[in-house]
């Protein structure tokens, strides 16, 4: 009974227009200022913003023309080895002598170029077609070299031509020295063979091992040029590795694929 006589009066009462009415506390005001500007700029960055994505893929660094295996034409064995590894040679110029059953027969090497594996020496014996000697194809001591990456084939078509790629080298600790700089130069037209690769490479072991998941992609990566490092090509440190990079040598690609809206919109 005390309770609703005390309710009845405070009806009855008149309303304390005089005093002020609290809306929110200022911690809240805080909170609620807070999430306007954390709304505001995730709306902002859903319209003008990008999402970027990479794409690995395993890779050789080389030169555009690629390399030739030279096979022996002959049956014998090998009496003096006339070329070295790492060292260029003239088209037609000599590469082993091998003595056979006719006397003594010069395997000359197809195309000019850079001996970059000699599998025979001397003593060897080689039978007629037996891989004696990789070739690497290059006109001159200054041609560039090249990134050869071979991606899945249902990735190709989301590599755009000039995207950046970031190379990590087998042979430059990427902790020291960084990455390689580059850019998509070429995307091939279709998926490669491992027999096609091998010609290329001029290694079957190579060319399994880029097909072991499937027939792959070509995609050439031009190196960015840079007078300011020893290798003379960029790098993601100031200076690079203190030494010059070698072809045939493996390496890994980042490809920066094109940037994506985080929202696409759909007008009327």
């Amino acid at each position: 009974m005390q309770f609703r006589q005390q309710a009845l009066s405070k009806l009855q009462s008149p309303e304390e227009l005089d005093l002020p009415v609290r809306y929110a506390r200022p911690q809240g005001l805080l909170v609620l200022a807070v999430t306007v500007v954390v709304m505001a700029a995730a709306t902002v960055w859903a319209v003008t913003g990008s999402i970027s994505s990479t794409l690995k893929a395993p890779g050789i660094l080389t030169h555009g023309q690629g390399s030739y295996v030279l096979q022996s034409p002959v049956t014998g064995q090998v009496t003096r080895v006339l070329a070295e590894e790492g060292k260029r040679v003239a088209a037609g110029a000599p590469v082993l002598k091998v003595r056979t059953g006719q006397g003594d027969k010069v395997v000359r090497s197809i195309a000019a170029g850079r001996v970059s594996t000699l599998v025979a020496r001397i003593g060897t014996v080689v039978t007629t077609g037996a891989d004696v000697a990789t070739v690497e194809r290059v006109s001159g001591g200054d041609d560039p070299l090249l990134t050869m990456l071979y991606v899945p084939a249902d990735s190709a078509a989301t590599v755009p031509v000039g995207a950046s790629v970031d190379l990590t080298v087998q042979s430059v600790p990427t902790d020291e020295y960084g990455t390689l700089r580059g850019r998509v130069k070429a995307i091939g037209r279709a998926a490669q063979s491992e027999q096609k690769i091998s010609g290329f490479l001029g290694d079957k072991e190579l060319a399994a091992q880029f097909t072991k998941d499937g027939p792959p992609v070509a995609v050439l990566v031009r190196l960015e040029k840079s007078s300011g490092t020893k290798s003379g090509y960029k790098w993601s440190t100031a200076g690079g590795p203190p030494f010059a990079l070698d072809s045939m040598t493996l390496a890994t690609g980042a490809v920066h694929l094109a940037e994506q809206r985080p929202i696409d919109w759909l007008l009327p």
